[in-house]
């Protein structure tokens, strides 16, 4: 019974675990936080590359 006592304590004590999840956690957040932004930007690229795309149509003619 002291055995598992023991090996409970060490269990709680060991920390490893703990910085790998401290990891998996902060991994997620800039996960999280790019995602966000490139959301937000997405619509500005596309109207930015649409834009680019027309300027690029008009300068180089419609190809007939």
């Amino acid at each position: 019974m002291i055995r598992v006592f023991c090996l409970a304590r060490e269990f709680f004590q060991d920390r490893e675990g703990a910085t790998a999840i401290e990891y998996g956690l902060i991994a997620a957040l800039v996960s999280v936080a790019a995602i966000g932004a490139l959301t937000q930007l997405g619509g500005s690229l596309e109207t930015m590359f649409n834009s680019v795309a027309g300027h690029l149509t008009n300068a180089v003619g419609d190809g007939t």
